[in-house]
């Protein structure tokens, strides 16, 4: 198993040397203007449809102008793909976060039930799998982006500038501290202005939070209980942060989180834990993300079997992309998966 949008790839020693010159001859495309704002207002000059323009995002690498509404976009990001296509956009290109079976077609990324129905037919190009060092730019470029969206990603300055002399590019919010760690409703507001959907990504926004306080106020006695989402990774428990969209879930439908946790991290979205420290995890529901073949060798771990969690069946284990898939559902945490997701995790924490 491979933890979906894991293993932080050190893409900023490596990128360097995947492409020494991105000169590509491609430019900045049209449909978007220049990657740093210029004397042109941000006054929105027109309101259609298709979005608000001219719009200029803010970000960790600098500023970002896009003048009018972008007609191919290409994810850079592990969920981007997903929030552009809650606004109606079918990127033409994106990261292949979960491996596809061998054999199987199309692409499971595609198929996930909150998001089929809008790839339809739709066969995006793969730009980077998980666990690459970094997107490939020659695909990239070929595709003939005219905006480039690597918010839910660990691209670094580098990566950035390369992106950036390909089409204009919106890197991760400027206030995330720590890779994967800014709340989902900072992305997705990031993402919606990036394409002239503020308006709409508010109320996207405001819909999950209503349907994440509906669900804290009919279960109360979440609020008691501290909660922990882990996964069997690498033959060790993998717990994740409080800051990780998965603990971030956890506490949106009212659970207390083990933030224990998040000091051992050492920045990362989670960690693996020594027999010694097991015990972090053993606090009043534990959420296990894992398809079954990682379940059953954690079941016959000792450590986690002697748990007080596991022995008084306060478990859920949840399969992640195998049959129902809510732990991708949960490990996503987009515009399109969320609602599904809360929904699910709330039925198994209530049972």
């Amino acid at each position: 198993m491979q933890l979906h949008r894991t293993k932080l790839m050190k893409s900023s020693r490596r990128l360097a040397a995947v492409l020494s010159a991105v000169a590509l001859g491609v430019g900045l495309l049209a449909g978007c203007g220049s990657d740093s704002a210029d004397e042109t207002s941000d006054k929105p000059s027109s309101t259609t449809a298709a979005g608000v323009f001219p719009v200029t995002v803010e970000h960790a690498f600098g500023s970002t102008k896009v003048t009018k509404a972008p007609e191919r976009v290409v994810t850079v990001g592990y969920t981007d793909d997903q929030t552009v296509l809650a606004f109606g956009i079918k990127p033409v290109g994106m990261v292949d976060q979960y491996p596809n079976p061998a054999g199987q077609s199309p692409d499971i990324n595609t198929q996930w039930p909150w998001v089929k129905d809008q790839w339809g037919d739709t066969k995006p190009e793969v730009i980077m799998s998980n666990g690459d060092s970094g997107p490939n730019y020659e695909k990239i470029a070929a595709l003939r982006p005219d905006l480039i969206i690597a918010v839910y990603s660990e691209i670094d300055q580098a990566a950035y500038d390369k992106l950036s002399q390909i089409a204009p590019t919106v890197g991760r919010t400027k206030t995330e501290k720590e890779l994967f760690s800014a709340p989902w409703q900072d992305n997705a507001l990031h993402i919606a202005k990036a394409l002239g959907k503020a308006e709409e990504g508010e109320k996207m926004v405001e819909g999950i939070q209503g349907q994440l306080d509906a669900a804290k106020a009919a279960h109360p006695e979440f609020a008691s209980q501290t909660a922990v989402g882990l996964s069997w990774y690498e033959d060790s428990v993998a717990p994740f942060t409080s800051t990780d969209v998965r603990g971030r879930l956890l506490t949106g439908i009212g659970f207390k989180y083990q933030t224990e946790i998040d000091k051992i991290a050492d920045g990362s979205f989670y960690t693996k834990l020594s027999p010694e420290r097991v015990d972090l995890v053993d606090v009043d529901r534990i959420f296990v993300i894992n398809d079954k073949a990682d379940t059953d060798a954690l079941k016959k771990f000792k450590l986690f079997t002697n748990l007080d969690a596991v022995k008084n069946g306060k478990v859920s284990y949840l399969l992640d992309s195998e049959g129902p898939a809510i732990g991708a559902a949960i490990s996503q945490g987009t515009l399109l998966s969320m609602p599904y997701a809360i929904d699910e995790l709330v039925k198994s924490a209530a049972g």
